[in-house]
């Protein structure tokens, strides 16, 4: 397993993540696809170590994946349930993460509806001194970095199964659509995909994909320096189509469009997003059927893309509305199945390498 080039304490986000950190998740996640093909699908990688799974926030696939994943990395599981818990009665969120941590927590991965929840448990930590690590399993309109390196691996095993690496996706056009405004899997996407050097193509009605978000990227991407090989992220005018590959820059990384065609024209890749209603504060849509008219998957919007493109989506999925029912279920354009087959390797390849160096 590649830890030799791995230092990362805490997995926050992925807005400063390396080349060498993005190979070496995807190069160790290869190896456990590995393990779990094989009849017995256990190692005793972490035995004796303590996964707390802190979700303070409902899910299926994150929390089951990491807990398979856990299990399978032969390390103790501890699931906390916020409904059942003694948050009920007024204790708070560090004191919480407090009590784990007395109850012999090695690594809290960790799921919260407000931004910024993980980064003040692990700043707790490490203020404490202690050695828990802190995996951001998700955190309100900020981040959701094991499910954006999930989607990556899943991508990049498509394309060469035996060495899946970042460069694969370099000049491949990636088209992100659905309610980008709401989505921390976007955000920890655009990261992850501008950083292999893929064209990434924003899609979304204007009150999902306000120009301010793209603002934000941008300056957020240059604080860190982020971008493949130095390249500037350059923001396309959102109302225009496509421009053709002789009037934009070379270096052009992201662009934004109101309207879905540009952004499937010639696509390698289509991510779809769910309509995070539980999140939206006002009225942003004039009814869910013609969101889909205009921005729903079909198969006849595919014929835009190239011939052979795949079909992602996070999860969960609301059929019928984000992606027709018939495409999602295709094994020839769908890739969602093994989008959640690829979070069990891929999160154990995150425990692993954050864990592997408590023992």
């Amino acid at each position: 397993m590649p830890t030799t080039t791995w230092n990362r304490h805490h997995i926050l986000s992925l807005a400063d993540f390396t080349t060498t950190e993005y190979d070496t998740v995807l190069q160790t996640a290869a190896s456990f696809q590995e393990v779990l093909s094989r009849r017995t699908k256990k190692v005793p990688t972490l035995q004796g170590q303590v996964v707390a799974n802190l979700f303070f926030e409902s899910s299926t696939r994150t929390r089951s994946s990491f807990e398979l994943a856990a299990k399978r990395l032969s390390a103790d599981t501890l699931n906390f349930a916020a409904a059942t818990s003694s948050m009920t009665k007024g204790e708070t969120i560090l004191d919480t993460a407090k009590t784990y941590l007395a109850m012999g927590t090695d690594i809290m991965v960790v799921r919260h509806r407000e931004a910024g929840v993980p980064n003040a448990i692990a700043s707790e930590m490490d203020r404490l001194g202690v050695k828990v690590s802190v995996l951001n399993a998700g955190d309100g309109q900020h981040e959701h970095p094991s499910q954006a390196l999930l989607d990556l691996f899943t991508i990049c095993t498509l394309i060469d199964p035996d060495h899946p690496r970042l460069e694969l996706l370099k000049g491949k056009k990636i088209a992100i659509v659905g309610d980008i405004l709401h989505s921390r899997v976007a955000r920890s996407n655009i990261w992850s995909l501008i950083a292999s050097g893929a064209e990434v193509h924003l899609a979304a009605p204007p009150t999902l994909l306000p120009k301010l978000f793209a603002e934000y990227i941008l300056e957020e991407a240059g604080d860190r320096g982020q971008g493949a090989e130095g390249d500037k992220l350059i923001l396309a005018s959102p109302i225009s189509h496509l421009p053709s590959p002789s009037s934009h820059s070379p270096n052009q990384k992201l662009f934004l469009h109101w309207q879905l065609e540009p952004a499937l024209q010639n696509a390698d890749f289509v991510m779809t997003l769910r309509l995070q209603k539980e999140r939206m504060t006002a009225h942003l849509l004039p009814s869910l059927r013609e969101y889909h008219q205009l921005f729903g998957l079909t198969r006849a919007k595919l014929q835009l893309c190239k011939p052979n493109v795949k079909v992602l989506h996070p999860g969960p999925v609301n059929r019928g509305v984000e992606i027709s029912s018939d495409l999602m279920d295709d094994p020839e354009f769908s890739l969602i199945q093994s989008q959640v087959t690829s979070g069990v390797a891929v999160r154990m390849a995150l425990l692993y390498l954050i864990g592997s160096g408590k023992v």
